[in-house]
């Protein structure tokens, strides 16, 4: 028997690509519904050969639903997931609504799985399972193997961030943008706060005031979460002219000695992760190779020799996939093999 499954922001880009993942992945859906916002109703999407007209979320019975997978925002998600949680389906959310809530499991499946499973062990719960932000993801699948090997004291990193990170109209920005200058057209900035066409704005999210913005607080805190406490983590969140793929520059530091042949070895080991390392032109992944692949991708592995046992790394990873719906259907997977919960078909 498979699950019914709903998808709620089943119109942007994440859901779309959720769907996708669900058909490629062969998940067991025994039925899935499309929702969305009253004016995106009857908006199709497709789901392997089907083609489903998306439903209104505002008058939607989420009865009998086993798993409801959100992308459309932290306050649709504030809102609905503890709504939809109280009916027995299990909410996994993408914003960043819930990830920094105690009773709330942020979850890596191949980083943290075991918190899926004192979860569950609970008699009281949200039903709500918060996905991290998407540069969070592919750092903590990479750093997670290093972790074990050597024990991470701290980390130094910069996001390289593609446009499709802040949505569809970003996507239209950067390509309106590149267009017109190619006309002389002067750029206009919408989306972001100036030319992002040609150019890195070392700005996302609001700024804190600790001079932080919180796109890099996430990172710090999201890392501690799943990862480990103690490790001190610093980040500087620029947003490049890319439309797909996240890419970070990691330098860290341990308390163990570790080679650069020792990490590679451990992160070949690792799940989700594929070293392309060579010390050559090209011998490295950038955001337009990782577009649409499943892995996370990790280069220019080298001694950090401004620290005692440090380590440098590129890494590179799919932010639409891994970052976000990918990362969001593996937990689903991860539940449904630990056999955390059972098709409520007919409830």
């Amino acid at each position: 028997m498979g699950y019914k499954v709903a998808v709620v922001g089943a119109t942007g880009n994440v859901g779309r690509e959720m769907f996708e993942i669900l058909a490629e992945r062969n998940f067991p859906v025994s039925e899935i519904v499309p929702l969305a916002s009253s004016r995106s109703v009857g908006r199709e999407v497709s789901f392997g050969d089907k083609i489903l007209k998306c439903k209104n979320l505002e008058d939607y019975d989420f009865t009998g639903t086993d798993f409801v997978l959100m992308s459309a925002g932290g306050d649709i998600s504030k809102t609905w997931a503890p709504k939809i949680g109280a009916t027995g389906a299990v909410v996994i959310d993408n914003s960043s609504a819930w990830r920094y809530h105690e009773d709330v499991p942020l979850v890596v499946p191949e980083v943290n799985p075991q918190a899926l499973d004192a979860y569950f062990a609970r008699n009281e719960r949200k039903n709500i399972i918060a996905n991290p932000n998407c540069s969070t993801a592919q750092l903590v699948l990479a750093l997670k193997p290093l972790h074990d090997l050597a024990k991470i004291k701290r980390i130094v990193v910069a996001t390289y961030q593609s446009v499709s990170g802040a949505g569809k109209d970003a996507m239209d920005e950067l390509w309106d943008q590149t267009k017109g200058i190619f006309v002389n057209d002067t750029p206009t900035p919408n989306k972001f706060p100036k030319q992002i066409a040609f150019n890195v704005i070392p700005h996302i999210d609001v700024f804190m005031e600790d001079g932080y913005t919180k796109e890099e607080w996430k990172v710090l805190a999201e890392t501690k979460k799943m990862l480990d406490p103690k490790i001190k983590v610093t980040c500087t969140a620029v947003r490049v002219p890319v439309f797909v793929s996240h890419a970070e520059a990691v330098n860290i530091e341990f308390e163990n000695a570790i080679t650069p042949d020792e990490a590679r070895d451990a992160l070949r080991d690792a799940p989700g992760i594929m070293v392309v390392d060579k010390r050559e032109p090209g011998g490295y992944i950038t955001p337009v190779e990782a577009k649409g692949d499943d892995n996370t991708f990790v280069s220019r592995i080298r001694e950090d020799v401004t620290v005692e046992n440090g380590l440098a790394m590129w890494v590179v990873s799919d932010n639409l996939r891994k970052g976000a719906a990918l990362n969001t259907i593996q937990i689903a997977e991860a539940i449904v093999e630990r056999g955390l919960i059972s098709p409520r078909a007919g409830a």
